[in-house]
């Protein structure tokens, strides 16, 4: 499957899944709503992990917000970021539960530690949907995310296609998320599922507490000086921990070879652009904010939704991205209206813009 053909599916998912939710949205102004407790002035929880990617304050939160407020005007969203706090998350969470939502959405900061969550939840009769990252102890009652052991798989084998295509000799760097996210072990795992049989050797590899930048940058510093010339390039499991890949190597004086990212960060794209960061994944958070939205509301009615697929005994919709590099920027990301030109080519990344036809 090609790579319009891949976003042309996705959406088409989302699509289906949006149809529903809004036939789900009629029947519970016909009384469905009444009969569910109150559907049409529930509050829904919308608890997010971390501050270390900017992508939960700029766009996951008023995407989900926007889409709950079509789906159900007297709706009420109660936002929370965790800050890469478990125990906070917890607190977010009960506090949640005891002002009476009628579902949680929930992007967990340790996977593990979410299960008591959902747990939680599940005991008062309130569904728990996981997004972004699953909860693989206790199932919750429904996961929307793109595929991340193929996420993973997809920004390695661009980065081994490519390294192949310019006959590097030499070992990669495998920079993976946090310990504590299971997504991130989907992720690593489909990285490893590319790297394994390239035929470059795995110089060495890294899991990074809570997504860090700062400590990616410390541990690739700490890679620079044991194997210098032998980096060839770094799968680096997103933007942020790819920004600080980056910036080992430039502080170390070093050539910054190709570096993987994903998530499409404005400034992953402004790296793209200027050539210091080799790929991102453009996983557009409109899909999965948007279905998330739908998916609760369906829940508030005390509808049932059924998934698209299975994972770790969770109902799941799984959507696939796409692989972002110089060659499909503006493709991807700037003529289908996901980024905006305008926030992207400012000051040193003008003649970038102007070199890929991005205006």
């Amino acid at each position: 499957m090609n790579r319009t053909q891949m976003r042309t599916a996705a959406f088409a998912a989302v699509a289906v899944l949006a149809g529903s939710a809004l036939s789900a949205c009629g029947s519970g102004s016909s009384g469905t709503g009444q009969s569910a407790g109150g559907a049409e002035n529930a509050k829904v929880a919308f608890l997010m992990p971390d501050l270390a990617s900017t992508r939960y304050e700029l766009a996951d939160k008023p995407l989900f917000e926007a889409k709950m407020k079509q789906l159900c005007a007297g709706c009420t969203v109660i936002y929370q970021n965790a800050d890469s706090d478990a125990a906070k998350q917890q607190q977010q969470a009960n506090s949640a539960l005891a002002q009476g939502v009628k579902a949680i959405v929930i992007d967990p900061v340790d996977s593990a530690a979410a299960a008591t969550i959902v747990k939680s939840a599940q005991a008062q009769n309130v569904p728990v949907i996981a997004y972004d990252r699953p909860i693989p102890a206790t199932p919750a009652d429904y996961y929307i995310s793109f595929d991340n052991e193929k996420i993973g798989a997809m920004i390695a084998q661009s980065l081994v296609d490519h390294l192949k295509k310019e006959s590097a000799q030499g070992g990669i760097l495998q920079v993976n998320g946090s310990p504590t996210d299971a997504a991130a072990g989907l992720i690593k795992k489909g990285i490893h599922s590319a790297v394994d049989p390239s035929g470059f050797k795995l110089l060495a590899e890294y899991d990074t507490p809570d997504w860090q930048p700062e400590k990616a940058q410390t541990w690739v510093s700490g890679q620079i000086t044991q194997f210098r010339d032998q980096i060839v390039g770094v799968v680096a499991a997103n933007d942020g921990t790819g920004g600080g890949s980056i910036a080992a190597f430039k502080a170390a004086g070093a050539k910054v070879p190709p570096i993987t990212g994903n998530d499409a960060e404005l400034a992953a794209a402004q790296r793209i652009i200027n050539g210091d960061q080799y790929n991102t994944i453009s996983k557009p958070i409109k899909i999965v904010a948007e279905a998330s939205a739908d998916v609760a509301y369906q829940f508030i009615q005390g509808k049932k939704p059924a998934g698209k697929t299975t994972l770790f005994n969770t109902p799941s919709q799984l959507f696939v991205p796409t692989v972002v590099t110089k060659e499909n920027i503006n493709e991807v990301l700037f003529q289908s209206g996901i980024m905006k030109a305008a926030d992207a080519c400012k000051g040193e990344y003008a003649k970038g813009c102007a070199e890929l036809g991005i205006k």
